[in-house]
């Protein structure tokens, strides 16, 4: 599953009509998925710079490192321009610039080296990375795809955890099996591509104490009964990213295990129905932590309850404190409620959500068809 040459060439038209808005001559986008977003042109970044150059008026060039110019001339842009090697007696990026001729030229990303080299001609302008926090309906179905597989990836965990802990596996064990059985299944439905982001599935999965860790990491430890198991897990198809994540009990759990997976689904609930267009991402955040607070828990928050998805894992804007963006139809976010008592455990759920006119879509299916009751593993 791929965007096709008609989608990148109605995104060109699109920012040509916002560079009249801006009222720019071009715009030079240098940041690897910006390139993505307007080209389709999925690459391997290096420290040789790549720009993508799209006029207000014509055709939009690309340049690349000389050993890029065939995997360049592979996409369906007509103007491929290349420079020899990098850092060279010229900067890439100085030379891009002047390749494009504008008397007034943005640029979505700058390092400080390079802006001393440039005149007030080029302006830095972030407009591109912000039509990528609303996604087209095209974008959207490849983020709901991708959903699927994360669920699966949790349905696999569900499914052969405890088998796997009975034999004296450890969580690497667990996710090895997790991820793998994911990865086939996405082979054989979407096929392999070797393209940044183009395809894959990534995860975690940790227990007991170590499950207080926010961003914990697999090691050689057998999950024991009584403990959680955390499983958080991101897939992306066609360079789109989505995320499930779910908190298992090693055994039936006890009263205060229950009382936390029971606050995460609330907290989960309330982010959902927070997430309106029209409301500030801000707006979104407040609303879900209060229900941890309200729970007694409040001292266990770690972390903001989302983030922006789309061509990153982690993109723009933020269900964060401080940002007020206005949501709108077709953004896309991860919803993460987070319990962390450092020394004792943690639970952690992840879905994906997105805005719609009305009530926020969630294509990931896993928590609401496994509530707290049907995440045990029994040894």
């Amino acid at each position: 599953m791929q965007l096709t040459e008609a989608f990148y060439r109605r995104k060109v038209s699109q920012i040509q009509a916002r560079l009249e808005q801006e009222r720019l001559d071009g715009v030079l986008l240098l940041d690897v998925h910006n390139v993505i977003y307007a080209s389709g042109f999925f690459h391997i970044p290096s420290e040789r710079p790549l720009g993508l150059y799209i006029p207000k008026n014509g055709a939009p060039a690309l340049f690349v490192p000389l050993l890029e110019l065939e995997n360049a001339a592979a996409t369906w842009i007509g103007d491929i321009r290349t420079y020899f090697e990098y850092p060279g007696e010229e900067h890439p990026v100085v030379w891009m610039v002047r390749e494009t001729g504008a008397a007034l030229l943005g640029v979505d990303t700058l390092t400080v080296d390079v802006m001393r080299k440039l005149d007030d001609r080029v302006v830095v302008n972030d407009f591109v990375e912000q039509m990528r926090w609303v996604k087209e309906p095209e974008e959207i179905a490849l983020v709901e795809k991708a959903a699927t597989y994360a669920d699966y990836c949790l349905e696999y965990v569900r499914d052969h955890a405890a088998a796997i802990i009975r034999d004296g596996g450890t969580e690497l064990d667990i996710l090895k099996a997790c991820i793998g059985a994911t990865a086939e299944k996405m082979r054989a439905e979407v096929g392999e591509i070797f393209k940044l982001g183009g395809g894959g599935v990534v995860g975690t999965v940790h227990s007991g104490a170590r499950a207080a860790l926010p961003h914990g990491s697999p090691i050689k430890r057998q999950p024991q009964r009584g403990e959680p198991l955390i499983a958080g897990i991101g897939a992306t198809v066609g360079g789109y990213h989505a995320e499930s994540g779910a908190t298992f009990c090693i055994g039936t759990p006890n009263d205060d295990q229950m009382h936390c997976l029971h606050a995460a689904q609330a907290c989960n609930d309330a982010g959902i129905n927070a997430l309106r267009a029209g409301s500030t991402c801000a707006s979104v955040n407040v609303a879900a932590l209060e229900v941890l607070r309200e729970a007694g828990l409040g001292d266990a928050i770690r972390h903001r309850i989302g983030h922006g998805m789309g061509l990153q894992g982690h993109e723009a804007p933020w269900l964060a404190p401080g940002d007020d963006t206005i949501l709108m139809p077709n953004m896309v976010f991860s919803n993460e409620p987070g319990i962390y008592r450092p020394g004792v455990d943690g639970y952690r759920t992840i879905n994906t959500m997105i805005v719609t006119e009305g009530e926020a879509r969630v294509p990931s299916r896993f928590l609401s068809e496994n509530p707290p009751e049907k995440r045990v593993l029994e040894l």
